[in-house]
């Protein structure tokens, strides 16, 4: 259900009906958004419902095949992400997009000094609006610092003041919390806070619901690329959201068989991972683990409790200095991928760009290069 959109806060950005496909893929499906100014509007849904494709066509980065795409009562066609900064929407990505060997000044302004003869940068007026952006998050940075020297929270600040160095009207903030602890996250609140005191429309994208409590004013949910609801962040329970969210009641996610169904005949589940006092220093303490076959096991916890570590260690990335892995029974060598990968063992990294993939090469390359490293040099695939 959509709310009015004649409120008391008149709409600044209006999507209406976008539809955007991949040869037979429908992404996005009739989507609708409505954003106004000075509030925090959180747009949610599942992986795949439609979130980063809006996104990117709001943003010029995809033309939508149909729908509208309205700012402050015009329709707009941005053709690329400076179009979009040209018109007033900026966008900050969970993957900090900045360049890491370059100053905090350098990567707050860069493309955009002021230059003089012979196509110098005025170096004096690149400071001055270095330092201006990052007055409007209320932070302060030495602007000669190499980006890299920065902790990923200080980097996240330094891309919100590249996002308002241009006269942002609506700022687009997707998955900003994700790799931030719990004081950092406390620190963006508060940016996020003046920011939307100052008339700034933030649209926050994430998957943390208590933050979408905790922050929004207003949610949109989307699922299958379709729009599903609006809502007052005020007026809606944490159960009609995630209702809303997975396309089930409440009542029947709350019932849903937890167990996993009875093998035929009779048969007991064999144990297909065992980990047994596995631990290394500063890593991991002690850790037992068993899973049977046909089982989803999730490791949760906050940032720096351990899950990745966990991964690491069971797939011989970083070697335990105790403890042992079988998989069926067999046992896996101490820190050894190659043992992990004969074994059965897969990892996804959750650091995909760097270590997941290798984005030199094409898809097809990067979906059997572990296929052809087990089979080796001499007996290639064609």
């Amino acid at each position: 259900m959509a709310l009015d959109t004649n409120s008391e806060n008149p709409a600044l950005l209006r999507v209406e009906g976008l539809v955007k496909t991949f040869g037979p893929v429908k992404a996005l499906a009739g989507v609708e958004l409505t954003i106004r100014s000075g509030e925090i509007h959180a747009l949610l849904g599942e992986n795949g419902a439609g979130k980063s494709t809006t996104v990117k066509c709001i943003t010029g980065v995809y033309e939508p095949n149909r729908g509208k795409i309205i700012l402050e009562g015009k329709e707009i066609r941005p053709n690329s992400t400076r179009d979009a900064e040209n018109i007033g929407i900026s966008t900050v990505y969970q993957e900090v997009n900045l360049l890491p060997n370059l100053s905090v000044e350098e990567n707050i302004t860069l493309g955009r000094q002021k230059t003089k003869f012979l196509g110098m940068i005025e170096r004096k007026s690149a400071s001055l609006r270095a330092e201006s952006a990052l007055e409007k998050l209320g932070v302060k940075i030495d602007l000669k610092r190499q980006l890299s020297e920065l902790p990923v929270a200080l980097q996240q600040m330094v891309a919100l003041a590249r996002a308002l160095d241009v006269d942002s009207k609506v700022l687009i903030l997707d998955e900003p919390t994700a790799s931030l602890d719990e004081n950092e996250v406390q620190q963006l609140f508060e940016v996020m806070n003046r920011l939307r005191d100052k008339g700034i429309a933030i649209v926050f994208i994430t998957h943390f619901l208590d933050q979408v409590f905790q922050m929004s004013d207003r949610v949109t949910v989307l699922r299958n690329g379709a729009f599903i609801a609006e809502h007052l962040t005020r007026e809606l329970s944490k159960s009609v959201l995630l209702s809303d969210m997975i396309g089930k009641s409440f009542e029947m996610i709350a019932t849903e068989p937890k167990e996993l169904p009875p093998l035929e005949n009779g048969e007991v589940r064999a144990t297909r991972l065992s980990v047994s006092n596995v631990e290394r220093m500063g890593m991991i303490k002690n850790l037992n683990l068993d899973i049977l076959e046909g089982e989803v096991v999730g490791l949760a916890g906050l940032l720096g409790s351990g899950r990745t570590e966990c991964a690491r260690l069971i797939f011989g990335i970083d070697k335990p200095e105790n403890g042992s892995v079988h998989v069926s029974g067999k046992s896996v060598q101490s820190g050894s991928p190659s043992s992990a990968l004969a074994n059965g063992i897969m990892l996804a990294s959750e650091d995909r760009k760097t270590e997941g993939i290798f984005p030199n090469l094409t898809v097809l390359e990067n979906i059997v290069i572990a296929l052809q490293a087990r089979r080796g040099m001499l007996n290639r695939i064609r």
